[in-house]
Formats: structure tokens, C-alpha cells, sequence
């Protein structure tokens, strides 16, 4: 059993039906956080963009976890089946949250370290590059701006940020007000458009 972090309010389901990415490009979420959802009677299923697969054409939520793709930008890039069933959910109003490299992907444009440019989702307008990295290590305190689908305004989350990239250009609405330890600003606050939306921080849980 997955012991969670106590006294702290859970991330609740993104939906009912809920399709997790999950592969070598996908490989970090919190088993807290997908154990919260089955508990709370979400219906989680799993499909691997490297094979091309996207979300059953049911599910109602989509969850992009963090990982490692820019290793796979290329590959991800020419994955027409995963891009055409990504649009699908969007365009049936799926509600669709990536962290981290699942927010990379969300983007427009994903910059490898060795300077090409790779196409990306673009259901965000977020670009990133690896060609000049930059460390970014330490724990976030997120509050949301505004109302949306999965986070209301004004309500608060812990995670921590772990990545090497940098963002060249992060054109949407900032999904949240996002700090660090010392409770100075992060520049990295997420985005979101319509139902989808992204941050580079991975959440842990709830903040009182």
C-alpha cells in the first residue's frame, strides 16, 4: 500500500475516466497521486506515446507525467497517432494536465541540447530548449490564478521542480502563482488554454 502524505488534501481526479501516459518518455507520477484517483473512484487506463498510442477515445481526463522527452523529441514529434488522438481529446473537451516533460510536450516546440527544433503537441504555445541548460532544483508552493477546470481560484498546492530546460516562450495564461522555499517568485508558473494546461512543477499535495 502507497503511503500519502498526512493531514494534506489530495489532488482530487482530473475526471472519471482518466488516461495516463506512461513509457520511457512518461516515467515520473507519484504513485500517491494515481492511487487518490482510484480511490476516489476515478478509472485509470495507461497508453505509451513512443508506440504511438494516445487516450481511449472514452476517457475524460488525460494526465502527461513528467519524465524524459527530450530524449525522444524526434520520435515523439513524428507520432501521428498519438498527436491525432491528443487533438481528439481537446476537441472533445477532455481535461488535459501534463507536468514537467508532460507539459513539454503539451508545447508547441521542444529544442533538443543539440539546437533542433522539435514539433511538439501544440496544444500549449510553450517552446523549450535544452541548448543552453539551466538547473532547476527545489520545492513550490502554487496558487491558482483563476478558476478553471481542474484547480479553483485560490487554492493552494506543494510540489517540487526538477528540470534542466528553459522557456523561450510561454505565451498562454499563467495557470498558477508559483513560489520557492524562500517564497520568492518563480518564473515557471504553468500555463493554460481552454481545458488544458501544464506546469513544470510535480505536485505532492494540497497546501492549508
Amino acid at each position: 500500500k502507497v503511503v500519502r502524505p498526512s493531514n494534506t488534501p489530495s489532488l482530487a481526479p482530473l475526471g472519471q475516466r482518466i488516461a495516463v501516459a506512461r513509457d520511457a518518455a512518461f516515467a515520473f507520477s507519484y504513485p500517491h497521486i494515481l492511487e487518490g484517483w482510484r480511490d476516489a473512484g476515478a478509472e485509470l487506463t495507461f497508453f505509451s506515446p513512443l508506440g504511438d498510442e494516445g487516450p481511449t477515445a472514452n476517457a475524460d481526463a488525460v494526465y502527461l507525467p513528467g519524465g524524459y522527452p527530450e530524449l525522444f523529441a524526434a520520435r515523439l514529434s513524428g507520432n501521428d497517432g498519438f498527436r491525432n488522438a491528443m487533438g481528439s481529446a481537446r476537441d472533445r473537451n477532455a481535461a488535459i494536465f501534463g507536468e514537467c516533460g508532460g507539459y513539454m510536450v503539451l508545447g508547441k516546440q521542444l529544442i533538443d541540447k543539440e539546437g533542433t527544433a522539435h514539433k511538439m503537441l501544440g496544444l500549449l504555445g510553450l517552446v523549450t530548449s535544452y541548448a543552453e541548460r539551466k538547473f532547476h532544483l527545489g520545492y513550490r508552493l502554487a496558487q491558482a490564478i483563476s478558476d478553471n477546470c481542474l484547480f479553483a481560484q485560490g487554492t493552494a498546492w506543494r510540489g517540487h521542480e526538477f528540470h534542466y530546460s528553459r522557456i523561450l516562450d510561454q505565451p498562454d495564461q499563467p495557470l498558477f502563482l508559483v513560489t520557492d522555499a524562500e517564497a520568492e517568485p518563480v518564473p515557471e508558473t504553468g500555463s493554460v488554454r481552454d481545458k488544458v494546461s501544464g506546469t513544470f512543477f510535480h505536485m505532492i499535495a494540497g497546501a492549508h
